[in-house]
């Protein structure tokens, strides 16, 4: 035995019912496990059997054995877990062969297994009143997830529940989480503070403007806020091109507006203010129109008109144009006559990046450039346009900046702070956290007096009528597929503080001016493809307004294990931590073989033999001799000028493969119904 057991580091003592789990360690390895019973004798409590135990076979040993063992350790501890009637007994036994023990807290899942564990104040794990090793509460929490999750949450989504155990010392808390738990200090991923960079305030009384806007600025502010002001101090009423990137609520709109309507007021040219969304477009028109209406005639044009060109109240001779950037693209591809432009503002221009719309954006704006450019050579005393680029978000501002050949402004500040949280949930169970954290905000009330309002983004249409149907509180759905008077009322409510929640999908991210404290997101999908890191930001950069609130807050409620259509490689956890750790995507332009054929195409109807030098000064690389070859071989084009069938798709925004497959059906004598029936499935796949 002597030989088997030789030097001892540690001998633990446990109590297991009627008798003691004792576990031998030497150099933090288990080199023995056995039972010891103890026995009353005269001389008090001694050793009465010992038993050796190897998995669940025993081999019992002379009870001396035991205290040999016992002389041989360097120290001897007793389990906290053992009552204090058998600590007595174990320490009046050893005090017989002048042996001292201490009492340490061990964990008990630990000891039960035959581990000797010791914890301590800042390693113990609170659970169902007890405490354990971190070791054991993890397994626990492992346990505790393939029970609530339908499958082991991902690495990163993991790593965030062990962090929360390890901090909070309480496994019942974290478990919670994944019953769509909302302890704030455990769903709380981190805070996005307020910022404020040193920018002189430029006087808005020092600004040399036209003179009823200069009486207007200056009856709204007496100072410019700081990106504004920076926008100024760098040649904003010089008539030169600026891209402006800052966060939302920090008043980058007024830039473009100022100089717009600046140069509009001094017969300098219209202001053209083009935006992404038909909902973004009747807000923004309704807000010239209310502001500026007495001096100045505005006019609207979206993307309808390119189906149905009845001049729908669009008016080209107007002195402020809002657009979508379809509504005046079609417009420049029908030959339309726009008169000067005086200056032109691009919002959200990060829309550059979108895989289905970014190529059309960087079309547009070599398409105007050239428009003005012919304008000038035609019009003496005409100079051109000022461009002026709009976003919160963009990973690469210097290098977009100089491809769009502007002066770049950048302001990094956050009006407000803004909190991130996650939790986790089913989908079954979200409706019932929104509809909580809905309830908990709007009877909050900020230091400015008003009352917390949540955006809740979403994947569908269909999930925002679900949604705002189970809300205690007053909510409204806000989607594209509302018609114009629907949308109108949603907005007014909810700037009335008569609505709770908006529950919408992408419709909101780009702008829409609805002043909430809190965003959430339901699902981090619209439709079936993950948020980017961008789109992510320019949503939960709605939470929180300056004049509104103190704090913006955002949660993610992340369903363990969940993708919405197979072609998703990630799951929502996964894609969730990606989203709240990743940086932003550079806004690039990318074409393949159809964007480069539909761009080249464009240029072509606009600006026949100058084509190429639109292309090539585009923000992405177009391969323009590549697609010129495919435009004569799909008969597009001849020469540099569009076939009537080129003219056709050109007009109607169609890919080729659109265009293929109508000229199909049509030779084949499918009903236009039916043709329509069949491109929007085939949209849908």
């Amino acid at each position: 035995m002597s030989k088997q057991v030789g030097r001892v580091d540690t001998l633990f003592l446990h109590e297991t019912g009627d008798d003691f789990l004792v576990v031998v360690r030497r150099d933090g390895e288990r080199v023995l496990r056995g039972r010891l019973v103890l026995k009353q004798t005269d001389a008090g409590p001694r050793p009465g059997k010992f038993r050796l135990t190897r998995g669940s076979t025993e081999d019992p040993r002379d009870p001396d054995q035991f205290v040999e063992i016992a002389r041989r350790a360097s120290r001897i501890r007793i389990s906290e877990q053992t009552s204090k009637r058998r600590r007595n007994e174990l320490r009046e036994m050893l005090d017989g062969y002048q042996l001292e023990a201490l009492v340490v807290r061990t964990c008990r899942y630990c000891a039960s297994d035959g581990r000797y564990s010791p914890i301590t104040a800042e390693t113990a794990i609170a659970t169902d009143r007890e405490h354990i090793c971190p070791d054991c509460a993890k397994r626990e929490l492992e346990r505790e997830l393939d029970l609530s999750a339908s499958g082991r949450l991902t690495g990163a989504a993991q790593d965030r529940l062990e962090d929360l155990l390890l901090e909070t010392q309480d496994l019942d808390r974290v478990t919670n989480l994944l019953a769509g738990g909302l302890d704030p200090d455990l769903t709380k991923f981190d805070t996005v503070s307020a910022t404020t960079d040193e920018v002189d305030p430029v006087e808005t009384a020092a600004l040399d403007l036209h003179p009823e806007l200069q009486r207007r600025t200056e009856d709204r502010f007496e100072t410019l806020l700081p990106v504004q002001s920076l926008a100024v101090d760098n040649g904003l009423f010089e008539e030169r091109d600026q891209l402006v990137v800052s966060a939302t609520a920090t008043g980058k709109t007024l830039v473009g507006e100022l100089a717009g309507v600046d140069r509009a007021l001094k017969g300098e040219g219209k202001l053209l203010f083009l935006v992404p969304l038909v909902a973004l477009a009747n807000q923004k028109h309704e807000d010239f129109e209310e502001r500026y209406g007495d001096v100045l005639d505005v006019t609207i044009r979206v993307g309808a008109s390119r189906i149905n060109d009845d001049g729908n109240r669009f008016d080209p001779s107007a002195d402020v144009v809002v657009g979508t950037y379809e509504g005046i693209d079609h417009a420049l591809r029908t030959g339309k006559e726009l008169g000067d432009i005086g200056a032109v503002v691009i919002d959200e221009i990060h829309t550059l990046k979108e895989e289905d719309r970014g190529h059309r954006l960087d079309g547009l704006i070599s398409r105007l450039k050239y428009y003005c450019e012919e304008r000038s050579k035609e019009r003496s005393g005409y100079d051109g346009a000022q461009y002026v680029y709009l976003s919160a978000t963009v990973g690469n501002p210097e290098s977009l900046a100089e491809r769009l050949r502007a002066t770049l402004i950048e302001f990094e500040e956050r009006p407000v702070p803004i909190e991130r949280h996650v939790t986790f949930a089913d989908g079954r169970e979200k409706p019932d956290i929104i509809n909580k954290l809905v309830r908990r905000e709007f009877d909050s009330e900020s230091s400015k007096g008003y009352r917390g309002q949540t955006i809740v983004f979403t994947n569908s249409r269909r999930r925002c009528h679900q949604i705002s149907r189970k809300l205690e509180y007053d909510a409204a759905p806000y989607h594209a597929g509302l018609d114009y008077g629907q949308r109108k009322r949603v907005e007014r409510q909810f700037g009335n503080q008569d609505l709770a929640a908006v529950v919408t999908t992408a419709a909101l991210a780009a702008g829409v001016d609805f002043p909430a404290s809190q965003v959430l997101f339901d699902s981090l999908a619209m439709g079936i493809e993950w948020l980017s890191v961008q789109e992510f930001e320019q949503m939960l950069g709605r939470a929180g307004r300056p004049d509104y609130h103190d704090k913006g807050a955002v949660y993610l409620l992340v369903e363990p294990d969940c993708s919405y259509h197979n072609s998703m490689e990630m799951t929502e956890d996964e894609v969730a931590f990606t989203l709240l750790k990743g940086d932003m995507e550079d806004v690039a332009t990318r074409y393949d073989e159809t964007a480069a054929a539909e761009e080249t195409l464009a240029n072509v109807v606009v600006a026949g033999k100058h084509a190429k030098r639109l292309n090539d000064r585009m923000v992405g690389d177009v391969p323009t001799k590549h697609a010129v070859g495919k435009l004569l071989q799909w008969e597009f084009i001849d020469g540099f000028a569009p076939t009537p069938l080129g003219d056709a798709v050109c007009r109607h925004f169609l890919s080729p493969s659109d265009a293929f497959r109508i000229l199909d059906c049509i030779r084949s004598g499918t009903a236009p119904h039916d043709l329509v029936a069949e491109m929007e499935l085939q949209d849908a796949f």
